[in-house]
């Protein structure tokens, strides 16, 4: 069973890594935990967070992004850390996929979200749940 000594791995693809690097480390103040050649691993938030460098596709459009089916993120407990994240995002002018809203309001799984675009057009979710019982 998982730990709170274990962390979540996730890889995701890299067009650039310097601006990869710039986004999380820079941007979003996750820590660089190695650099290689073809890769970037960072402390995302708790969990292991790997930047594949890889050829964006020739098809590739960023104006047909969808949340669904893919993205990737954090849920915070806290309210204040959900805010502080958002906050620092605006200052430091990360993209925004989609601002601050809230979905299935009136329900017991309302909860706050917003996106980020990565400079690959990976989308990252940040949520903060009003009953931190529904995150699961």
């Amino acid at each position: 069973m998982r730990e709170s000594r274990d962390v979540f791995h996730l890889a995701v693809p890299a067009y650039d890594l310097e601006a990869a690097q710039e986004f999380y480390v820079g941007g979003l103040g996750c820590k660089l935990a190695r650099r290689y050649a073809d890769r970037i691993t960072v402390d995302f938030f708790g969990d292991q967070l790997v930047c594949h460098l890889t050829d964006p596709p020739p098809e590739a459009r960023r104006a047909e992004l969808s949340l669904y089916p893919r993205h990737f993120g954090v849920t915070f407990r806290e309210a204040g850390d959900f805010d502080a994240v958002h906050e620092l995002c605006v200052q430091r002018k990360l993209e925004l996929f989609a601002d601050v809203s809230v979905r299935f309001e009136g329900l017991v799984e309302a909860h706050r979200t917003f996106v980020l675009r990565d400079p690959s057009d990976n989308l990252v979710e940040f949520k903060h749940y009003a009953d931190h019982r529904m995150m699961y």
